[in-house]
């Protein structure tokens, strides 16, 4: 039943009848949804991104469901799909920003639609491509799919003051309207750090800089955010990295941002004296 399954599923989907293919790129992301989606016993097949996508993630699938392809190799892709029969498409994980812009490998499908393109860039490429999926039959899954269990739930409190916390979602929502990015670090009213090209890690680094207690990272999702293919991400590598800087505090979106393994994490943040809660 789909209740069972998850919410952010299409009302229609069946587990039963359904052939998955998860297009792989890198991170610990891919890893996770794809275990989820093969507890479920889903038929489901990979795609990996090569110089992206983890081994490990291909290793879960059997030889013959277990695919490699170039970025820009979107004929080839396609090719894997009918093969597949793929009903679903669903993507995950990130490809390194600058690899959009070079050292692309584009065959005439994605050469004919990268031409079409006014503004290039990576909202734009990828939200191309998952129209293209659908041009050909197949249904592009939001990214939550299957995930339910790690998103961010709603706290009924804030362990910081309301203000400090208000002003930090203020900002949060200012970068990420603008496109900047989707994550900031503020402290009682000021802006430390925010996130842009470079990505969240740069971001938290910069804030360690500057030495300072109190911090708190927010995370957020765009304005009409797309979740085909970009879900807002929290994990382990996010949370030591915040100890090491000394960021105590992390206010997540709920219900839009996944924390990879949360029990853990919530776990290891309890550990390491972090609050981290759900707005």
């Amino acid at each position: 039943m789909l209740g069972d399954i998850g919410r952010f599923l299409p009302e229609d989907f069946s587990e039963s009848g359904a052939r998955v293919m998860l297009i792989a790129g890198r991170g610990e992301y891919p890893l996770f949804l794809a275990q989820r989606i093969l507890e479920r016993g889903i038929r489901c097949g990979v795609i990996g991104i090569q110089g992206e996508a983890s081994p490990r993630v291909l290793e879960k699938f059997p030889q013959g469901d277990r695919n490699e392809v170039q970025v820009g190799q979107l004929g080839k892709v396609l090719r894997i799909l009918k093969r597949f029969r793929a009903s679903d498409v669903i993507l995950a994980g990130q490809i390194q920003p600058l690899r959009l812009f070079r050292d692309l490998h584009l065959d005439w499908r994605a050469l004919c639609l990268i031409r079409r393109l006014k503004k290039r860039n990576a909202h734009t490429i990828f939200s191309t491509v998952c129209e293209q999926i659908t041009q050909w039959g197949m249904r592009v899954l939001d990214g939550r799919s299957f995930m339910d269990a790690d998103i961010t739930q709603r706290s009924t409190q804030f362990p910081l003051k309301r203000w400090i916390v208000e002003h930090g979602i203020y900002i949060a929502s200012e970068i990420a309207r603008l496109d900047i990015g989707q994550s900031v670090i503020v402290r009682n009213g000021t802006v430390l750090s925010v996130e842009g090209f470079d990505g969240t890690d740069a971001m938290i680094r910069h804030a360690q800089s500057l030495n300072t207690k109190n911090m708190l990272l927010v995370k957020i999702s765009k304005p009409h955010h797309d979740f085909r293919f970009d879900v807002p991400i929290f994990g382990m590598q996010t949370l030591e990295l915040m100890s090491r800087s000394g960021i105590r505090f992390a206010a997540l979106e709920a219900n839009r941002v996944i924390i990879l393994n949360r029990d853990l994490v919530l776990k290891r943040a309890e550990e390491l004296n972090i609050k981290i809660f759900g707005y």
